[in-house]
């Protein structure tokens, strides 16, 4: 058995339990911090070390260490480096549990990893409840009022959304038999899916329970009040990785399950789907007045513009440039998305830290109280919209582009009238924040583990539009490992 495919995860197990171990121990909290980043650090490290080999299946193929796997390990484990380091001064303020805090952020991350290496229902549903159950504790992890009918809210939907998750897999496996993705392709009958009213079923209850996941329309409802109550820092967490790891998972399903012609217009689904998901994100988004139900609002729009990529699948077979598939395109536009959301809430957390308010107004004037902090919020924010000279112009181009090569102009056409809409809301804190008055001159202090954190993430946003080939290849051989049956 090739144990060494799982180094990444069991470093952090590892990790995980030096952290709680050491809390018991040792006065000054912060090493927690740096113990944690130096274990997700070394399982990047290793991870990259796996990149390339052909013997990357283990547990009989219930889980694959592929490219893509890969891909989704390493940024998983920088979306929680970032967040560790803009956490630092957050949990500071907190007396107790400060162990138990980056212990449930690494379980997060390994249960998030697993998810994106399963190739086999039984071990994508066990992974996704080890990253579901840390999260409903880090999203009540403040304890408060807010906090904890947040994390409340977050468990009781979650659950509901895992029975119906577990029950459509629960029909797959007793239509095919089969619980490896491979072995349910083999199973079925090539374009007859839709005659099996069971299988078209299960089908619908495997995105409804993948939907909640991704916070698509119309599974989203707990966004804005999880977001909102949630500590910043996980909100921040919530936003991007729990994202990715959704879109990991439902790719590797419906592209190794259900591709080819197995089910060839699974595709259109996911294409109204996101039509409706980024129209009511951003239709929601433009009366918010807390900046973090804002920010909810608009990574479900984002989710409706990932959905183009799932959708852009198609024609595959008569892509002559793998690199203007939807796959591809929709990896590239995940890790464009994570720097940029990231950065937003880290500028975010510093300005909340001094105001101690969520409120768009209490930005106001932030210009001139604290420029740097200022000027990263406004890279990020347009980032966001999806304006040069910023990651996520090139993001949605290459997306838009691939839904195009696929006979999707009228999901673009949809897409780019939405991207409009968020252009309002995201510019109108802009405005806020460099025309309001401000309530003080006082300044906006904030700690050097906060401000590398958003330097890393405000130089990614730029550093993906002027050089974005490296990550762009590597989207590409991530995306093949999972679709090269459908890739010319």
């Amino acid at each position: 058995m090739n144990y060494y495919l799982l180094t990444p995860e069991l470093c952090l197990v590892g990790v995980a339990i030096a952290v709680i171990l050491l809390d018991l121990v040792i006065t000054r909290k912060g090493r927690l911090t740096i113990i944690s980043i130096a274990g997700l650090a070394a399982s990047i490290v290793v991870s990259v070390a796996l990149w390339g080999r052909q013997d990357n299946s283990l547990f009989n193929g219930m889980l694959k260490a592929d490219e893509f796997a890969i891909f989704f390990k390493v940024l998983l484990a920088g979306v929680a480096i970032l967040v560790l380091l803009a956490s630092r001064d957050y949990i500071s303020r907190l007396s107790r549990f400060q162990g138990e805090y980056h212990a449930l952020i690494l379980l997060s991350v390994i249960g998030m990893m697993l998810m994106a290496a399963s190739r086999d229902l039984i071990t994508i549903y066990v992974s996704l409840e080890l990253t579901s159950l840390s999260l409903y504790a880090l999203v009540g992890f403040l304890k408060d009022a807010k906090s904890s009918e947040a994390g409340l809210k977050y468990l009781l939907l979650g659950a509901i959304a895992s029975a119906v998750l577990l029950y459509g897999m629960a029909l797959i496996f007793g239509i095919t038999g089969e619980t490896k993705l491979a072995d349910i392709a083999a199973a079925l009958p090539s374009g007859r899916v839709w005659e099996n009213p069971l299988l078209l079923l299960g089908l619908v209850f495997l995105i409804a329970g993948f939907g909640f996941k991704m916070a698509t329309v119309p599974f989203q409802m707990w966004v804005p009040d999880v977001y909102e109550g949630a500590p910043t820092t996980v909100t921040a967490y919530l936003s991007v990785a729990s994202k990715a790891a959704g879109f990991a998972v439902v790719l590797r399903v419906f592209l190794e399950a259900f591709g080819g012609d197995v089910l060839p217009d699974w595709a259109m689904i996911f294409a109204v789907l996101g039509a409706i998901t980024m129209t009511v994100g951003n239709i929601m988004a433009i009366s918010q007045t807390n900046i973090k139900r804002m920010l909810g609002y608009s990574s479900i729009a984002q989710a409706g513009y990932l959905m183009v990529g799932l959708a852009a699948v198609s024609h595959a077979g008569e892509v002559s440039d793998p690199v203007v598939y939807g796959p591809t395109g929709l990896l590239f536009f995940i890790g464009c998305y994570a720097v940029a959301n990231i950065g937003a809430f880290i500028a975010v957390i510093a300005v909340t830290n001094k105001t101690g308010s969520d409120d768009i107004e209490s930005f106001a004037g932030m210009g001139s109280r604290a420029p740097l902090i200022s000027l990263a919020l406004t890279l990020c924010l347009i980032s966001l919209i999806g304006l040069p000279p910023t990651a996520g112009f090139l993001a949605k181009f290459y997306l838009f582009n691939a839904a195009v090569h696929h006979d999707l102009v009228w999901l673009v056409i949809i897409a780019v009238v939405n991207t409009a809409i968020s252009a309002y809301y995201y510019l109108r804190v802009v405005k806020v924040i460099w025309v309001g008055s401000p309530a003080s001159n006082e300044g906006v202090p904030s700690g050097w583990a906060l401000r590398a954190a958003l330097g890393i993430a405000c130089l990614g946003v730029l550093v993906l539009f002027f050089y974005p080939s490296p990550l762009l290849d590597l989207a590409r051989d991530a995306a093949r490992t999972v679709a090269g049956i459908l890739l010319p």
